[in-house]
């Protein structure tokens, strides 16, 4: 009967394997530590008023805020007023980069971030629930001369948040309203050089269209976008660790189908998990530098979602075997503590014998039995899916698009990001209680022990070891992902709700995500079968009993 490497491998290999890996985890968050920079950078711009004074408006035409071809351009409201300028001439231009600078593909993407100033008048006040419309469009292009290319054009709203802290009077008027970050635009892929942003708020009092907004002074955007140092560093990463799990993946199963025996659901997921962590490392992002693929960032969160749908089912499925096991090897030692049949060690995951116990267990070896388990997590993985696809998807033809740019959509994107916060605390929960009680098993199963020889009772306690360590590390990887998850929900979402964030180092992205990769390598390798236990006992299926089961124990 065949044996996994964790059960067959000396201690002393065991121990230069866990040297090994920890050096590598402590490398991995060096990396993002002192090599890579901060994952985001966010560059502030302010919207330049240009006038348009065509006669009839030019859908084609672009106005630049600098440069040989710059616009005719104002410096205040009171000017245009001045010169007796309507509102729906003015248009507010920003130039992304700012001058002398270039957009990479090393961005990545592109989030735009939308303020106003707005200043208090006693006769304009802001209205309860205002909404800003917005005729914003965007444009591209690779030099300093070309035209520019439409990207695309849209008529959004935002609802207006902005807070007065002090009386409204007459002698604070000029002051400024204190106004909540409204989401703007975000782009998928960074394919060109220049963009150019032309943002018209109409006026229509009769449609009541940007009535009641209060006096706009200027318009101001926070450009976000992936740091080039960190996507150097995420992509060197990516591209080490993708053929390093691959290969491993081979080599296991590999040992797998040498096996006279179909594999068991164990094996099938650990097999399951090497390919969900191999998809999500494929560096598919270098395809930006030769494709203006926009999808880029939903596709990135379906394989993390993937990922996570899997890691978390294993874990399930994880404990849930090895807590069957236990409770098989308690039915083998029956009878006053006598050892009676030894057919399967104390964690033993490749039962065999041809018992009714045995066809029992393989009857539990189905996975079916944790569909109460797995069905929540594949359930909540599919909701975020859909919630994904909801803004994502939209903003393939749309980057002006937000869920965040209603009310609905507000309090549906935090209800999705606080419940998928809570469904993770308690998956960390059910995941401790399921360990908890495979250690209580096996703590009661301890007393059966002694029954063994010498030799025999010494390996069974190194397993026992074994096993809880490993459970201990399954529970701290467990509980370093629930936190990233978590954070990186709030960290995504701060710019939506204002004044709270998180700020998160890059040693935390990479310390991770090295995590992941070094876990799921250290589960294949210790759950491969052992060649050290190749041969006819693995052919054969016979049951050690009695006697030879201690005579087994000694060669051991």
């Amino acid at each position: 009967m065949a044996g996994a490497i964790i059960e067959n491998m000396s201690t002393k290999k065991l121990v230069i394997l866990g040297v090994i890996l920890l050096l590598f985890q402590v490398f991995a968050f060096m990396v993002g530590g002192l090599i890579a920079p901060s994952p985001k950078i966010a560059v502030h711009y302010l919207a330049t008023k240009c006038v348009d004074t065509a006669k009839h408006r030019q859908e084609t035409k672009w106005f630049m805020p600098w440069g040989p071809n710059k616009c005719d351009k104002i410096r205040s409201f009171d000017e245009a007023t001045a010169k007796k300028i309507e509102a729906n001439n003015i248009v507010f231009a920003v130039h992304i980069p700012l001058p002398n600078k270039q957009m990479s593909p090393w961005f990545q993407f592109f989030l735009a971030i939308l303020q106003f100033d707005i200043a208090f008048k006693v006769y304009n006040q802001i209205e309860d629930g205002a909404m800003v419309t917005i005729d914003v469009g965007l444009a591209y292009r690779d030099d300093t001369v070309s035209e520019w290319t439409e990207m695309a054009h849209s008529f959004e709203q935002r609802k207006l948040s902005c807070n007065f802290t002090t009386a409204k009077t007459f002698e604070n008027e000029g002051r400024y309203y204190e106004c909540d970050l409204l989401p703007f635009m975000e782009v998928g892929s960074i394919a060109h050089k220049y963009y150019l942003l032309n943002i018209r708020l109409p006026v229509n009092e009769r449609k009541k269209v940007n009535v009641g907004i209060g006096e706009i002074k200027d318009i101001r955007l926070v450009g976000i976008h992936q740091n080039v140092g960190f996507t150097k560093v995420w992509f060197a990463m990516k591209t080490f660790l993708t053929p390093s799990i691959l290969i491993i993946m081979i080599w296991y199963w590999r040992r797998i189908t040498l096996m006279s025996r179909p594999p068991v659901l164990l094996e099938k997921v650990i097999f399951a998990l090497g390919i969900s962590m191999t998809f999500i490392n494929i560096p598919v992002e270098w395809f930006s530098f030769g494709f203006n693929w926009t999808w880029m960032p939903l596709f990135g969160d379906i394989r993390q979602g993937i990922f996570y749908s899997m890691l978390l089912s294993f874990w399930i499925i994880f404990c849930g075997e090895h807590l069957m096991e236990t409770e098989f090897f308690e039915a083998e030692f029956m009878g006053g503590g006598q050892l009676q049949l030894l057919c399967v060690p104390i964690f033993k995951i490749f039962p065999e014998c041809p018992t009714k116990k045995s066809q029992d267990q393989m009857e539990r070896n189905r996975f079916s039995v944790y569909w109460k388990q797995v069905g929540p997590v594949i359930f909540g993985s599919f909701c975020l899916f859909i919630f994904d696809m909801y803004e994502r998807g939209v903003q393939l033809t749309n980057p002006f698009y937000s869920i965040w740019a209603s009310d609905v959509g507000t309090e549906l994107a935090m209800a999705f990001i606080i419940v998928a916060g809570i469904c993770a605390c308690l998956y960390f929960l059910f995941l401790c209680f399921m360990v908890f009680q495979v250690f209580r098993n096996i703590s009661g199963k301890r007393s059966s022990l002694p029954a063994m020889s010498k030799a025999r009772h010494l390996h069974y306690e190194g397993l026992i070891f074994r096993f809880k360590f490993l459970m201990l590390v399954t529970l701290t990887c467990a509980a370093m992902t629930v936190i990233f998850f978590i954070i990186s929900q709030v960290n995504e979402g701060h710019w939506h709700w204002g004044e709270h964030t998180v700020q998160v180092n890059s040693a935390f992205f990479t310390g991770i995500y090295g995590m992941w990769n070094l876990y799921v390598f250290a589960i294949m390798f210790l759950y491969a079968p052992s060649h050290e236990r190749y041969g006819d006992e693995q052919s054969s299926g016979q049951c050690i009993t009695g006697d030879a089961g201690a005579n087994s124990g000694e060669d051991i």
